[in-house]
């Protein structure tokens, strides 16, 4: 049985490769994404074999697993303390440098709730790239809309007279 566990454990060239892989990234990948990217290493590396290995690295602590509710499962190589700010339009993460402090869940009661573990502070936002389309789809609403009636200051404005 102990032979068993430490054929599981140990580091496998499958293993080394995706997180090496992954510690060159910043993009937080998916687990296709990897693969898509371990293939060029490992041509015949499975998709269920990166999944299984991403889930041995996170369990071990060796890289995080990025989940939130309703979002694809996404992998960090980077160990160092950090929160992520997530696009709400592509799903994009990135890194928040420097961290804030996380609160302590002590001393926290929360009804049906036998204790509190852990916390974590996660941040929603819009990645440069879709604000920039929601800028753009929002002067090509504006440009179908009637424009208001040129006021004294915006007609001066214009002629260059402020």
């Amino acid at each position: 049985m102990q032979q068993a566990k430490t054929m599981q454990t140990r580091m496998t060239r499958q293993r080394a490769v995706i997180l090496e892989e992954l510690r060159k990234l910043n993009t937080h990948p998916t687990a296709d994404e990897i693969f898509n990217i371990v293939r060029a290493r490992l041509p015949r590396i499975s998709l269920g074999t990166v999944y299984r290995n991403l889930d041995f690295l996170a369990d071990t602590g060796q890289i995080l697993r990025l989940e939130v509710a309703g979002y694809t499962k996404r992998f960090d190589g980077n160990l160092m303390p950090h929160q992520h700010v997530r696009c709400i339009a592509c799903g994009r993460v990135a890194d928040v440098f420097p961290p804030l402090p996380v609160p302590s869940p002590e001393g926290i009661a929360v009804s049906s709730f036998a204790c509190i573990l852990s916390a974590r502070i996660e941040f929603d936002g819009l990645c440069e790239e879709c604000m920039d389309k929601e800028r753009v789809a929002h002067l090509s609403t504006r440009e179908r809309s009637p424009e208001p009636p040129a006021t004294q200051e915006n007609q001066a404005k214009e002629a260059g007279h402020v």
